[in-house]
């Protein structure tokens, strides 16, 4: 079953749980596991957080668009903000490393997306926006292909 879709929203907190749900009813349509989907709910609330607090902490009047597409076994997610960018995405990816201390973030963002997903991409310049690119492939398909 391939299927696609696009979300587009303003950048504030309040739309981190909207982003979350609506990307785990598109992808229920593969019969994720439990554990799949709630690992995928959690990249999404993961990457648009990064995006609300790093993306857009200067600007909050920016949006961020989540693209998914689906295909049998696997989920592709993009989440692109077009807002302050990544001065350093190799140290960004680095675990702990946080720009924003005084807002007790833990700097895992990035690292939790690793752990969850089977690629994650990242590209960014400074001042035009950043763009994560995430994918996995669903174990239960992984068990019908062998």
């Amino acid at each position: 079953m391939k299927n696609e879709m696009k979300l587009e929203f303003s950048a504030v907190s309040e739309n981190e749980a909207f982003a979350r749900v609506s990307v785990g009813a598109f992808v229920a349509q593969l019969d994720p596991n439990m554990d799949e989907l709630t690992e995928i709910k959690t990249v999404v609330s993961e990457a648009v957080t990064n995006a609300i607090i790093h993306g857009y902490h200067e600007n909050p009047a920016g949006s961020i668009v989540i693209m998914v597409k689906i295909d049998t076994d696997t989920v592709e997610l993009t989440v692109k903000d077009h807002g302050e960018g990544i001065d350093n995405i190799n140290k960004a990816r680095e675990p702990l490393y946080t720009t924003k201390p005084e807002l007790e973030r833990s700097g895992m963002g990035f690292t939790i997306m690793e752990n969850f997903m089977d690629e994650v991409e990242v590209t960014s310049e400074p001042k035009t926006g950043t763009t994560v690119y995430l994918k996995k492939r669903l174990a239960r398909s992984r068990s019908l292909c062998n």
